[in-house]
């Protein structure tokens, strides 16, 4: 199964870390971060997870849930734990999912034969409360994710939520953002930007940060 931007983010019930989740349930009204890993005592995936506890703050602030998955057992996971809480220094205080019968990974598409036939490759996801498919990301094997960036995603989607902008690249909380081409009415513009644009190319309208 493909998932596209827009998709439901399909529901699930399965087995984690903090015993048996049903997906959507477990989720709530946050947005959710989902993303798989090869497999328990790889090196690249330690790093992974202990870092995405360190963001912990982070993702609380902007209503964000984390939760991890690969196809080894709960058993596994926690022992694992251990092992990414002592050499990363941080505790880890978000679910692993232990998809042993790779249910979730077919629902998701985690699997990528070229890669490995058995393990779930870097995918990620995020989802909105609404259970909206907003971003997703896959990474090889070998490559560790850039969890910033996962976090300046999300700022752009519930920035652009709640106001009609779009963001430039290299876009971060703070900085300048982009009036849409669909606004051409010059008095619903100053409605709705009244902090000004400006316009170095007709197209190209150039705007502050409506929230700051």
């Amino acid at each position: 199964m493909t998932l596209r931007l827009g998709d439901t983010a399909p529901d699930f019930e399965q087995d984690s870390t903090i015993g048996k989740i049903k997906f959507h349930e477990w989720a709530g009204d946050s947005w959710v971060i989902l993303f798989s890993h090869p497999a328990d005592f790889t090196p690249v995936c330690t790093t992974e997870l202990g870092l995405t506890a360190k963001l912990k703050p982070a993702f609380d602030k902007r209503n964000v849930k984390a939760i991890a998955l690969s196809v080894d057992p709960a058993d596994k996971h926690a022992q694992w734990t251990k092992d990414i809480e002592e050499t990363q220094d941080v505790r880890v205080g978000f679910p692993i999912i232990a998809d042993a019968d790779r249910k979730v990974a077919q629902l998701y598409d985690m699997i990528h034969p070229n890669q490995s036939e058995t393990m779930t490759v870097r995918s990620l996801f995020v989802i909105d409360p609404k259970k909206k498919v907003r971003l997703t990301i896959t990474y090889p094997m070998s490559t560790g994710r850039n969890f910033d960036e996962v976090l300046r995603v999300v700022d752009a989607l519930q920035l652009t939520d709640g106001y009609t902008v779009a963001t430039p690249g290299n876009w971060r909380d703070g900085d300048d953002v982009i009036i849409p081409l669909s606004i051409q009415d010059e008095a619903v513009i100053k409605q709705k930007y009244p902090k000004g644009y400006k316009a170095p190319r007709p197209y190209l309208r150039i705007t502050p940060q409506p929230n700051k």
